[in-house]
């Protein structure tokens, strides 16, 4: 009985303290916001980014789809977010959300444009403990003047 505890104590004990212990080197997930000025459906040379912006991380259970792990950030005065986030989501679809705006004239998330997909593991080979989320984008009300000059010449390259 009484190996068995000293094997208990040497091998299970430390591993449990490993597994509960945060990581060394956080994850940062950054990225940007932006108010599609033209109401494009993408960035275009009119879009501004936004400061101020509220955006979620969450994670999902493969399986059931539940929320395991939220955490909110907010974009800095050129519309990037930074959020840390210390535990690896092996298991977990991840994903960036649109939550608000600051700018009440761009203030509805375009449609497709309100998520980015983010691997939050340290086992997929990448080397880089930062994640990079696509640009995120809400529309503005109505289209800024000038717009569809822009759009046109976007038209012209694609020709």
């Amino acid at each position: 009985m009484a190996k068995l505890i000293v094997l208990f104590a040497l091998c299970v004990l430390p591993a449990l303290a490993v597994a509960t212990r945060p990581m060394r080197t956080p994850f940062t997930v950054e990225g940007k916001v932006y108010c599609d000025t033209c109401r494009a459906g993408f960035e275009t040379s009119a879009t501004t980014y936004i400061p101020g912006a509220t955006v979620r991380l969450e994670c999902r259970d493969r399986k059931t789809m539940d929320i395991r792990y939220t955490k909110e950030g907010r974009t800095d005065s050129t519309g990037t977010y930074k959020i840390p986030v210390t535990e690896d989501h092996e298991d977990q679809f991840c994903d960036a959300v649109l939550v608000s705006s600051s700018q009440k004239d761009c203030a509805a998330a375009a449609p497709g444009r309100d998520r980015a997909r983010v691997i939050l593991t340290g086992y997929n080979g990448i080397a880089s403990y930062n994640r990079f989320a696509n640009a995120m984008g809400f529309m503005k009300n109505e289209a800024v003047p000038g717009c569809a000059q822009i759009l046109k010449q976007l038209q012209e390259f694609d020709e």
